[in-house]
């Protein structure tokens, strides 16, 4: 058995994209395991969804931190290494990143965003997108660099903006991209910054 690259997802809410990566790493031949699903909320939907697939689910409750992201982050950042944690890949973790936990990660940290980067950084992607008459959408994994989605560009998935779309019926379509996208470009990622 080959030693897989140790992957802890970020989340927020229900993470689907966590989902994705979780199915993906069942496969023998994948070369990342998710060894962690953390959480910066404890009610959180996908820490059900790990625990139930048998991935460690963590919670660290950004609350009693406050303002302190820093020291929210400095949490996070020893329960990554106390589980020797090797990548993260943020997957729907709905919290912009200090300078500290990006730097600490430089070259470790991935993250999908749902658009065509660097087209529609930030929030509202779709209805951006639509409203601008683009004849596409679609979605991006990139590494995590300090400036929000501005990171090197590992993979994209292309989606058409179909006539009558909406924001729900090309999220839909972007979100089936987003799930293949991530496991395939993570898994060519950590093949090629980790295998000997």
């Amino acid at each position: 058995m080959m030693s897989r690259t140790k992957v802890a997802a970020l989340i927020s809410g229900r993470g689907s994209n966590m989902e994705a990566l979780v199915r993906a790493a069942q496969a023998d031949d994948c070369p990342f395991e998710i060894a962690l699903v953390l959480a910066n909320k404890p009610d959180a939907k996908g820490l059900e969804i790990a625990a139930a697939a048998g991935v460690e689910a963590l919670c660290v409750d950004q609350k009693p931190f406050g303002k302190d992201r820093e020291a929210h982050e400095r949490a996070i950042d020893a329960a990554l290494r106390a589980r020797g944690i090797q990548v993260i890949a943020l997957a729907g973790y709905m919290r912009i990143l200090t300078p500290f936990l990006v730097e600490t990660w430089d070259g470790r940290m991935l993250n999908i965003h749902p658009s065509l980067l660097p087209a529609y950084p930030g929030l509202d992607t779709h209805n951006r997108a639509i409203a601008a008459g683009e004849a596409e959408a679609g979605c991006t994994v990139h590494l995590v660099t300090v400036g929000v989605d501005e990171g090197p560009i590992l993979g994209q998935a292309r989606v058409p903006i179909l006539a009558g779309d909406d924001e729900h019926s090309l999220s839909a379509r972007v979100l089936e991209q987003e799930h293949r996208l991530y496991a395939a470009t993570l898994a060519d990622f950590v093949e090629r910054r980790f295998s000997v």
